[in-house]
C-alpha cells in the first residue's frame, strides 16, 4: 500500500483524522486536524479523493490542497470546515500521523524530526507567508478537541541513566556504547518514518560558470 502523507489518528482513542496544519504559527506544540469518521459521506468522501490525489500528496500542508479545492456543493474546503466548526485543535503529541496501516509516528517526534532537518526551530515550522491558506483558519478561533488532553506538552528529551558509580571504567564503557548503538538505531528509524511522510527536499547543485 502507497504511502500517505496528513492521514492520522487521534492517538487516545485510534478515532482517524486528517492533519490540516501540523504546526499552528506562534503555537508550535498543537495542530488543526479533520476528524474524518461523523463527517456526512459527500464531504468524507471528497476529503478523502483530495488526500490520496497528487495535489494533496503533494502539499507542504494539507491545508494548502484545501484552500484551493471545492466540495460537491460549491464550498471551498478550508473556509467551509473553519465554519461548519470541523477544523479542531489538538496537541501534536496526543496525533499519531499514519502513513500506513501499520506505521504509527507521533506527530511532535515528526515535527522535531523535520525541523532538525531543515535547521530550524520547531516554532519556524508553521507557514508564515500571508498569501497561504492559514488566514482562513485563525488558531484562536479554532476550538480543542474535547477527546485529547488540555495541556500542551514541551518538546522532552529522553535522559539516559548512568551506571551504578561502583562499576568499573570497563562496565559503564560497554554501558554507554549500548546506550549510544540504541539511541543511533532508534534515530535512524525516526529518520526513516520522517522521510516517508515528508521527503527532504535536496538543494540542486549549481551548474559551473
Amino acid at each position: 500500500m502507497a504511502e500517505l502523507k496528513h492521514v492520522a489518528r487521534v492517538k487516545a482513542t485510534n478515532k482517524k483524522c486528517l492533519v490540516a496544519y501540523r504546526t499552528l504559527p506562534g503555537d508550535a506544540y498543537n495542530c488543526l486536524i479533520i476528524p474524518t469518521e461523523n463527517l456526512p459521506d459527500i464531504y468524507h468522501d471528497a476529503l478523502i479523493n483530495l488526500v490520496e490525489s497528487g495535489s494533496g500528496q503533494d502539499s507542504y500542508e494539507f491545508a494548502e490542497a484545501l484552500a484551493r479545492t471545492q466540495f460537491p456543493d460549491g464550498a471551498t474546503m478550508l473556509p467551509s470546515l473553519h465554519a461548519s466548526g470541523r477544523l479542531i485543535k489538538a496537541p501534536t503529541s496526543d496525533i499519531e500521523m499514519t502513513p500506513t496501516p501499520a506505521t504509527a509516528i507521533l506527530l511532535s517526534e515528526l515535527n522535531q524530526i523535520i525541523a532538525e532537518q531543515r535547521g530550524l526551530a520547531v516554532d519556524d515550522l508553521a507557514m508564515k507567508d500571508p498569501s497561504t491558506p492559514s488566514k482562513a483558519a485563525d488558531p484562536k478561533s479554532i476550538p480543542a478537541d474535547p477527546t485529547v488532553k488540555a495541556d500542551t506538552p514541551k518538546a522532552t528529551a529522553k535522559v539516559v541513566e548512568a551506571p551504578d558509580a561502583s562499576a568499573s571504567p570497563e562496565e559503564q564503557a560497554k554501558f554507554f556504547r549500548s546506550q549510544a548503538d540504541a539511541l543511533a538505531k532508534q534515530a535512524a528509524e525516526m529518520r526513516r518514518k520522517a522521510e516517508a511522510l515528508v521527503p527532504t527536499v535536496k538543494k540542486k547543485a549549481k551548474d559551473p560558470a
